[in-house]
């Protein structure tokens, strides 16, 4: 971590953390009237910078918000936030709320939206969870569905998978898999889910409720130039549990092999050679490709 004090970007200017504020009337606060993006840099370089900052204009797009500048001046701004926290390594949050307005719901009363970048470092799981596996659980919690909130849309809305978390956490589990109102497996709280059977890789189709998840098709790529198998299918957690290996994928998590699921050893219950083979490629991927910062 830099010694540099934590500088947070609101609306043009950087503020300290104590003095970063956003308005009580922010929508974004009140009602989760937002779109939010997490973001990786690497050696100086910024991770799938250009699809990060395209994923927000397409979920702002989606629920009919106006980002207040272009596409390139918001990548500038995430930039710029990093190098005004003299980062090399690190995580990002780039947040576009509706802005401020009047108590009700409606989105016109907001005259303009707010833009807010934070740059910090993260470290999710600890290294040994990489060398052997988390803990999984399924939740009760169902994800949104495509005819309410699309799961596609990156939003501040984030309580299911909030409580997600909560019950995950509850049964003794550190991330908790998340399924559709017909019972099928979505995704987990946070992250894309694989699973590797005979040699074939099978992850769930947006459809049935994933995130248009930017590692997930980093590793999709990267399946398919090892030169694996990649299907893209409806999963039932006895996919999950009869798995050879499974492994997560997450901007905040990269590719993190599973252990145990529902109680049930996944495979040999450790780190399996294709996840680890993947787990290698894309540590090799981040640390040498990105949009430079300095």
């Amino acid at each position: 971590m830099s010694d540099t004090p934590l500088q947070i970007y609101i609306d043009g200017e950087f503020y300290s953390k104590e003095n970063a504020k956003i308005s009580v009337f922010d929508h974004g606060l009140l009602y989760g009237d937002g779109v939010f993006e997490g973001i990786r840099f690497y050696n100086g370089r910024v991770f799938q910078h250009d699809e990060h900052i395209e994923r927000i204009f397409d979920s702002a797009k989606a629920i009919h918000l106006e980002i207040p500048v272009s596409k390139q001046e918001l990548g500038d701004i995430v930039l710029a936030t990093i190098k005004e926290n003299k980062l090399q390594d690190g995580y990002v949050r780039l947040i576009v709320t509706r802005g401020a307005g009047e108590l009700g719901l409606s989105p016109y009363r907001c005259e303009k939206a707010s833009i807010i970048v934070i740059a910090s470092t993260i470290s999710l799981y600890p290294e040994e969870k990489y060398e052997k596996g988390l803990i999984l659980a399924t939740c009760a919690t169902r994800r949104p569905t495509h005819d309410s909130l699309s799961p596609a849309v990156k939003s501040l809305n984030y309580l299911s998978n909030v409580m997600a978390k909560v019950e995950c956490m509850a049964a003794g589990a550190e991330e908790g898999v998340m399924l559709n109102s017909e019972g099928y497996v979505a995704e987990c709280t946070g992250d894309n889910i694989f699973i590797v059977k005979n040699g074939i890789i099978y992850t769930p189709t947006v459809a049935s409720g994933s995130l248009y998840g930017i590692t997930r098709t980093v590793v999709i790529n990267l399946v398919r130039e090892a030169g694996y198998e990649l299907r893209e299918v409806q999963m039932t957690r006895y996919d999950l549990y009869t798995a050879d290996e499974l492994f997560l994928t997450g901007t905040a998590a990269e590719v993190v092999p599973v252990a145990e699921y529902d109680k049930r050893k996944i495979g040999t219950g450790t780190t399996g050679p294709i996840t680890k083979e993947l787990i290698g490629a894309f540590r090799n991927l981040v640390e040498t490709t990105g949009t430079a910062i300095y």
